[in-house]
């Protein structure tokens, strides 16, 4: 498929994130086949995988699905608001591309990557090897940087999760536990590529309300494909105070 081709087919659309993380009991490769395969049964028109071995089965299964890409490490750091981690170099981008993935989604903040490179290195080499680049954002600021460098997506993706948005986002009185509409509607006002929102999203009609505010896209993670989560989430919301 070409790149006009895979943003047409991911317009309006639900993304679904199926990713596990080492030492859970779903990060079997037999059973990540599985979830895969029950999501896109289920409807979902793209996924967002990490590493080479869910995108590669995934390719394998699927020639013509749309995926996202990513890597992040084995086991993520406790201190991973003040890190860089997802997709965060050249060479990680390069796994992602040569197991199949269609969009390289990677950190796109403006912090320091441990290899050295820049946001522009990542942007430009996406491009090179004929791939869309996904900028996963925090800020506004961080929108627009990537949009003016050449990101084809900007996301919300890291809303919450960077040092940076964690305090701008408790100063500005934001509920933690909810998706960030106030952020994507600044980035659908500011920029002119497609925006995804992601990030916190539990309910149907959490999605339908990030497309009338103009989400190109919504990927939905934990809701779908983390049972663990969801089932801290009923019990938390289940217990009497």
């Amino acid at each position: 498929m070409g790149n006009t081709e895979i943003l047409n087919k991911l317009k309006n659309q639900i993304i679904v994130s199926v990713q596990s993380s080492f030492g859970e009991p779903l990060y079997d490769e037999n059973v990540m086949i599985a979830m895969i395969k029950s999501v896109i049964a289920g409807g979902a028109t793209a996924l967002r995988l990490a590493g080479a071995r869910d995108i590669k089965n995934t390719r394998e299964i699927c020639p013509e699905f749309p995926i996202i890409g990513i890597t992040k490490p084995k086991i993520i750091p406790e201190n991973f608001e003040e890190l860089v981690y997802i997709t965060p170099s050249t060479e990680d981008c390069r796994v992602a591309i040569e197991a199949g993935a269609d969009v390289v989604a990677f950190d796109g903040t403006m912090r320091k990557r441990a290899s050295g490179e820049t946001l522009e290195d990542i942007i430009n080499f996406i491009h090179s090897c004929g791939k869309l680049a996904m900028a996963d954002i925090s800020t506004l600021e961080e929108a627009i940087n990537a949009s003016n460098l050449g990101c084809d997506i900007v996301s919300t993706t890291l809303s919450g999760y960077t040092k940076e948005s964690i305090e701008f986002n408790k100063k500005a009185g934001k509920n933690p536990e909810e998706p960030d509409y106030e952020l994507l509607t600044a980035i659908v006002e500011s920029v002119k590529c497609p925006v995804i929102l992601e990030g916190r999203i539990w309910e149907p009609s959490q999605a339908a309300k990030a497309f009338e505010i103009g989400a190109f896209s919504v990927v939905i993670g934990s809701a779908i494909t983390r049972p663990h989560e969801i089932t801290k989430r009923f019990i938390k919301k289940g217990l009497k105070v």
